[in-house]
């Protein structure tokens, strides 16, 4: 898959999620087969550029090319500042974010909401490529509701605005995250234009991987959620594309390391206490594959400092790897 001058060589992405694809999360699943990660979605509003928030999720220290910086927002002028910002800060390539569905970013006539107004898309998207000095690409989802499914229109606007790259999530503004994601409209944008395009939506296995594929056409396959809770994803549904074979499942120790090695990192990128909050997620992903004693996940979602929450991982793979019981009450 190529971006201008990047070539992603298996085509995987890990998809840009808010409160998620820090720094950090970025680097892992680099490390584990992503070709392609985005930073988390930052407002295009100039008053909200230089808060910490902001600038944590702008900082993209010590990654490898091509930075992917993603933007929200409604109004143009804003998109097209925030476009050359971004690009005189580094970022190789820039995303505009079409498809998060959260109330908060819609309410602002931002994210999926702009699908509703494909004249206004237009607009923001000629206005923002011509701007900017650097490759923009487009995530957008496949319309407002299943009654204006619209996802087509908006691609080939896009393409003709100069957008290098699309990525596609199968559902509609008003469905969220629920339900189950559809490909037929990903594989209609597909047929309708000549630029890249991601298809992302329920991509948890190497199996619906290669089924994904094979129904959209899609030059490369964007993956989120599935991520959070298995980052080693990506190495899985590359293996499997290229050998032909499932690799088998990490070992505990594998999963240890890799999980111990991302909490430490995310205490160390965010300090406490925001690290122990940001780092509870992640715990709360790895009991949903291996649910454990309710006195346990309690201890660990409660733990207010960072060197306690990773004593009670230690603990927790200790517990799990030796077959023993959880006690009710943990000592500090």
């Amino acid at each position: 898959m190529q971006i201008a001058a990047f070539t992603f060589a298996n085509g995987l992405a890990a998809a840009p999620m808010a409160g998620v694809s820090d720094r950090v999360f970025r680097a892992l699943c680099r490390s584990l087969g992503a070709a392609a990660t985005t930073g988390e979605m930052v407002s295009a509003r100039p008053e909200l550029r230089d808060t910490r928030k902001s600038r944590l999720r702008l900082d993209f220290t010590g990654e490898p090319a091509p930075r992917i910086v993603q933007i929200a927002g409604g109004d143009a002028a804003d998109l097209v500042h925030a476009a050359r910002v971004n690009a005189d800060a580094g970022a190789d390539i820039l995303d505009i974010n079409m498809g998060c569905p959260a109330k908060k970013v819609c309410r602002k006539a931002a994210g999926s909401a702009l699908m509703a107004d494909t004249d206004h898309v237009a607009r923001i998207l000629d206005a923002v490529v011509a701007a900017s000095p650097i490759p923009v690409t487009l995530k957008m989802r496949t319309g407002v509701c299943a009654e204006r499914r619209n996802a087509v229109t908006v691609a080939c606007h896009a393409e003709a605005a100069g957008i290098a790259a699309l990525a596609v999530h199968g559902r509609t503004r008003d469905q969220h995250y629920r339900g189950v994601a559809e490909y037929a409209t990903i594989a209609a944008v597909k047929a309708a234009v000549s630029i890249p395009v991601w298809a992302n939506g329920d991509i948890d296995s190497p199996a619906k991987a290669r089924d994904v594929l094979a129904a959209t056409g899609a030059d490369g396959l964007m993956i989120g959620r599935a991520a959070c809770r298995r980052p080693w994803l990506f190495r899985d549904i590359a293996v499997e594309r290229a050998t032909g074979l499932a690799p088998p499942a990490p070992s505990l120790a594998d999963e240890r390391e890799l999980l111990l090695g991302l909490i430490e990192q995310i205490h160390d990128f965010y300090g406490e206490p925001q690290g122990v909050r940001v780092a509870r997620k992640h715990i709360g992903w790895l009991c949903e594959r291996r649910p454990p004693h309710p006195a346990l996940y309690m201890d660990m979602m409660l733990a207010g400092d960072a060197v306690r929450q990773c004593r009670l991982l230690d603990r927790y793979f200790d517990a799990v790897a030796n077959g023993k019981p959880w006690p009710d009450r943990v000592a500090n």
